[in-house]
């Protein structure tokens, strides 16, 4: 194969790796039942004046399947840091200790459990999207590459077959990562 062979290939494989990787950070935000700190990821507090992430704000840790403990780095944050918790809308009811948040994580009804799989297909799908639209983009800058002359007929086909070899690969990888956030949900 030819550099911008070898290139396009390159660019379509970053493209589905940044897909899958996205997909990983979602399923983090997707509860499972058990508590865990990555379950407050993507809350913001108002910290001095600036959206800050939480985690940069707040020791998070769990002493055990049912609980997180946030222990703000600065105690005087810890009424901004409690509304936050609160404004996220996770379903969590955030008690104010004076120098830690105790968090205690309910357990998942069966109906829950059902809307989190749900949700996380949904965040699967998004993501075979994304690697297929990658595979378009590929495929189209192989026959444009066919087309400009800097590709041979078959070079262009041969291209065109890793780039669905890299498809199917990152869609079954998707499929894996699905059913075991789908078996982590439903697990009781």
């Amino acid at each position: 194969m030819t550099d911008d062979a070898i290139l396009c290939l390159e660019e379509v494989e970053e493209s589905m790796q940044h897909a899958v990787t996205h997909l990983k950070k979602e399923f983090l935000q997707v509860r499972a039942g058990k508590a865990s700190p990555s379950m407050l990821v993507g809350v913001r507090v108002d910290y001095y004046g600036s959206s800050t992430p939480i985690e940069q704000t707040s020791n998070i840790n769990t002493p055990d399947a049912r609980q997180i403990i946030v222990q703000p780095f600065d105690r005087s944050t810890i009424n901004e840091i409690e509304k936050a918790i609160l404004n996220a809308n996770l379903g969590f009811n955030p008690q104010n200790e004076g120098d830690l948040i105790r968090i205690n994580v309910p357990p998942l009804t069966e109906e829950r459990r059902k809307d989190l799989v749900k949700k996380a297909k949904e965040i699967a799908e998004d993501t075979k999207v994304g690697v297929r639209n990658a595979r378009k983009h590929g495929n189209d800058e192989a026959k444009k590459l066919e087309k400009d002359g800097d590709l041979s007929e078959d070079d262009s086909k041969r291209l065109m077959d890793e780039i669905q070899k890299l498809t199917d690969s990152y869609s079954s990888m998707v499929e894996e990562l699905f059913e075991a956030k789908e078996k982590d949900i439903l697990t009781v």
